[in-house]
């Protein structure tokens, strides 16, 4: 495995991230703004920038690694963008999340590992 795969993984893996906070912003915004609004557009382009950000470097993961290993640090991204959501959106982290969060995030490490 080369050097590029190590870095492009958490590029992969963030631009996930902030695409979703992105667009979870933007679509609670434009509830209150509407889809017209400046800041709720910037928002929305912004999270459809960073979520084919995540597809194109995913898509070149996938030319040179298996499925079974690119797969597990996406399952990460239930993790991070639980985190994410309680810290940038101050969504409220309760402890049945995050059990949840855990559970399928250990799920996704035993399903690779077989």
């Amino acid at each position: 495995m080369r050097w590029p795969v190590f870095f492009l993984i958490p590029i992969a893996l963030t631009a996930f991230v902030a695409g979703q906070l992105f667009l979870k912003h933007a679509m609670e915004s434009s509830a209150a703004r509407g889809f017209r609004d400046s800041q709720v557009i910037l928002f929305l382009v912004c999270g459809i920038f960073a979520m084919t950000i995540h597809f194109f470097v995913t898509l070149g993961l996938l030319g040179h690694l298996d499925l079974s290993y690119v797969y597990p640090f996406q399952g990460l991204s239930v993790i991070i963008i639980s985190l994410a959501a309680a810290v940038v959106l101050k969504e409220k982290l309760t402890a049945r999340l995050t059990i949840g969060t855990l559970l399928i995030s250990a799920g996704i490490v035993l399903v690779s590992m077989s």
